[in-house]
């Protein structure tokens, strides 16, 4: 072999040592990255101030290179600031470790370290709600520098029901809009390719319009999001549509209607296996009993599981106790299960109503072998004070569902088939009237003297 030949051998054998050379650096840097992040995880327990200087060195130990070990310690260090309760370094460090986001890992284990992120601050009752909004500021911030949409509209999302659920409607409405116009073409309508954002969005307008007790702008969207075709939601979602239907239709005292939505409601929810649908189920029920149904609504195949379960039981006696007009009864059942039935606010606001239908059924079925009846003794099989039975017996004269009249003077009610409606509609308009003049009369002399 000549020196030249040998000469061109060592040299490539220099080289191929160099390019060993810097593999093992490199690996050897990657181990020391890795043991140091193992070691900080350990620390946690001895001393998080000390476990925080120690994930900071795995940050440094990368040369600013922004890899998977400075991703997992940042998102570390920002959990561990949250825990010992120091808000502002926790968002510093939230800050310093969104830009991991845009290149160290692959974009579903970037959207669960966010989102895991997310989740803790949305969760806590110590952080105030402007901290919160800051964190998911500076992330939505983030997702648009790197448009990424599809992360960007469901952090959205998930600050909306947040702020739903702290009924911070004020903001709510802001990120809806925004939301909004996400999911809208140029000239501003809807984008019907994104029916599923969109039945999302519909849900969550329809639940705050619900809260805020807006029918108006309730009724419009509520048919907007039925008439959207293009998306199969998922049943939770549409759980939560038809919910939010029934009580609208409930506030107009359309029962059938309401009765429907809420049917629809339970299926989703049951479908969803979400706990909500026994809630809707005793929504169903009392929307039944205020439709006068002579049908069982747990005769129905979806709802018979669910008649003798703990929470629903307190209403299958309920309907049983209204079937039968048993007054006693019914307001035993109402008495004795108050956290069941009373105190859910939107069940109590229909249980007047519902006394009302089940006392006028009643009091039908009472007066119908008598032509003249005393008001105290309707008081007493009513359970109601006479100034109730009054006030029941004007309604029920008006709505021509009894004729006959009211004796003041000897506090009686005298009925008489025999004249017309027209009648006794007119004769008792007239008394009511004579009645209130007369109020208003003393009022005013009590006024003058």
């Amino acid at each position: 072999m000549s020196d030249d030949e040998d000469m061109m051998y060592d040299d490539d054998e220099y080289f191929d040592d160099d390019e060993d050379q810097d593999q093992n650096d490199s690996e050897s840097e990657g181990v020391e990255i890795e043991n140091q992040y193992y070691n900080s995880k350990g620390l946690i327990d001895e001393s998080i101030p000390d476990a925080i200087k120690s994930y900071e060195k795995v940050v440094d130990l990368e040369n600013g290179e922004k890899g998977e070990w400075g991703f997992k310690a940042l998102k570390k260090i920002t959990k561990l600031y949250f825990r010992i309760g120091d808000f502002d370094n926790m968002l510093e460090s939230f800050k310093k470790f969104l830009p991991y986001t845009k290149s160290s890992a692959s974009s579903n284990y970037i959207e669960k370290g966010i989102n895991s992120v997310l989740d803790m601050v949305s969760s806590s009752n110590t952080i105030e709600l402007d901290m919160i909004q800051k964190v998911f500021d500076l992330t939505l911030k983030s997702l648009l520098d790197t448009k990424n949409e599809r992360v960007w509209f469901r952090t959205n999302l998930k600050l909306a029901k947040l702020l739903f659920e702290k009924a911070e409607y004020g903001r709510l409405a802001k990120i809806l809009r925004d939301l909004h116009k996400s999911c809208e073409l140029e000239d501003g309508t809807d984008d019907q390719k994104k029916g599923s954002q969109l039945v999302d969005i519909y849900a969550l307008e329809i639940q705050m319009y619900t809260e805020t007790k807006n029918n108006k702008k309730l009724k419009d969207l509520y048919k907007k999001a039925l008439e959207i075709k293009s998306a199969i939601p998922h049943p939770r979602i549409m759980g939560i549509i038809r919910e939010c239907g029934g009580k609208m239709h409930m506030a107009e005292k359309e029962w059938e209607k309401a009765h429907t939505d809420f049917f629809e409601a339970f299926k989703n929810y049951d479908e969803a296996g979400n706990s909500r649908r026994i809630q809707c189920l005793k929504y169903l029920v009392l929307a039944c009993m205020l439709m006068l149904s002579t049908i069982n609504p747990f005769d129905s195949t979806e709802a018979k599981p669910y008649k003798n379960d703990p929470d629903i039981l307190a209403m299958t006696n309920l309907v049983m106790a209204y079937e039968k007009n048993d007054i006693y009864a019914f307001e035993k059942i109402l008495k004795d299960n108050r956290k069941t039935i009373m105190d859910d606010p939107f069940i109590r606001m229909y249980i007047e109503d519902l006394l009302r239908n089940i006392r006028t059924q009643v009091l039908l079925k009472l007066l119908k072998p008598y032509t003249r009846i005393r008001i105290s003794f309707i008081s007493k099989e009513l359970n109601i004070p006479s100034s109730d039975v009054e006030s029941l017996l004007v309604s029920l004269i008006l709505d021509n569902k009894i004729r006959g009249s009211i004796d003041q003077v000897n506090q009686q009610l005298e009925l008489d088939t025999a004249k017309s409606s027209a009648y006794w509609k007119y004769t008792s308009i007239h008394k009511w009237a004579n009645q209130i003049g007369q109020l208003s009369g003393g009022i005013n002399n009590k006024l003058v003297s």
